[in-house]
């Protein structure tokens, strides 16, 4: 298969009323989204893009019904390798990857994490995708979380996969298992911003971005529960943040549960799987998105993995509800 993304870029939009007297770098942004924007400052400072034909400045304004034009060899947007990983894929076409991603895995390299990532094994599998942003990754999951991702494959999906994100029209579901014994569903909806002290956490904090989790009860155990968990946004850690705010933290997770709790009275069994749980109990379960070339919709479903199934096996014999 080979996806729709071109070597060289020919590019035009005429400046809507909404944008009439922005600075030309925001108005490509608004106008070319498949684009970084750093990406689209060079291609103005280069003269790759034009505006009614003449080179501008990037913080100079545009006017309603002014043409930009772009006009540029596409170059590899990462610098990032392809290597020859194991890789779960779900389901392909020309414009969209979707796959199954293990615990453990983390999503692209960073500081810490070269190589060795889905990133990687992506390219490997579809080198088109070292030419889109982030390699064509417009979602993520935490390393530790395990479940179905989609990835565009070509420029049109692209765009389309960061506009339905957007607009909150992907369906996705999580199975997850927090402590203690709910007895119903619920939202929660508090915004989430970075830890004041502790930089790598995630916190329910005043001057947050907006964020909703909707959630409802699958089976309650005796001081557990396993939920079905939707997004109706998309910040980091997300579901992990807001259910130990309500002081329900997943299980096994190492940022936000802190030590493993004993229940009072429980079975060796269950203190060995409560201590040995190797992650946050968290798996992205299903997704669903309108296909960015047919309009169709599609939807998708991954099994549990094996040590969240003997998670849910080991609560059902040894804490159950009473």
């Amino acid at each position: 298969m080979t996806a729709d993304i071109p070597t060289t870029i020919n590019e035009r939009a005429q400046v809507p009323i909404a944008l009439h007297g922005s600075r030309l770098d925001q108005t490509a942004a608004a106008l070319f989204p498949t684009y970084s924007r750093a990406k689209l400052q060079h291609w103005i400072k280069s003269g790759a893009l034009t505006v009614d034909g003449a080179v501008m400045r990037p913080r100079d304004k545009v006017a309603v019904d002014q043409c930009l034009s772009l006009n540029a060899d596409q170059q590899p947007e990462v610098s990032w390798q392809g290597q020859a990983l194991p890789l779960q894929v779900i389901y392909e076409d020309d414009h969209v990857i979707v796959v199954n991603k293990p615990a453990g895995l983390v999503v692209h390299p960073a500081a810490g994490h070269r190589d060795g990532t889905l990133v990687n094994a992506l390219i490997a599998h579809a080198p088109e995708l070292e030419l889109l942003p982030r390699g064509g990754i417009v979602h993520r999951l935490d390393k530790d979380t395990s479940g179905i991702m989609f990835v565009a494959r070509s420029s049109i999906a692209h765009k389309s996969l960061v506009a339905q994100l957007a607009a909150r029209t992907v369906s996705r579901e999580y199975a997850a298992v927090c402590r203690g014994a709910l007895s119903g569903g619920g939202t929660i909806a508090e915004p989430i911003g970075r830890h004041p002290s502790a930089r790598v956490k995630m916190a329910v904090i005043a001057n947050g971005k907006p964020a909703v989790t909707h959630y409802r009860l699958k089976e309650r155990f005796g001081h557990h529960s396993y939920l079905a968990v939707n997004l109706e946004t998309g910040r980091t850690h997300q579901i992990r943040v807001h259910m130990a705010y309500r002081r329900h933290p997943l299980i096994g997770d190492p940022v936000y549960a802190g030590r493993p709790q004993m229940p009072a009275g429980a079975s060796e069994p269950l203190q060995a799987m409560l201590r040995s749980f190797p992650r946050q109990a968290l798996h992205a379960r299903s997704l669903s998105f309108e296909h960015p070339a047919t309009g169709a919709q599609m939807a998708f479903t991954t099994p549990l993995p094996e040590d969240f199934e003997a998670l849910l096996t080991t609560l059902r014999s040894e804490d159950p509800d009473e």
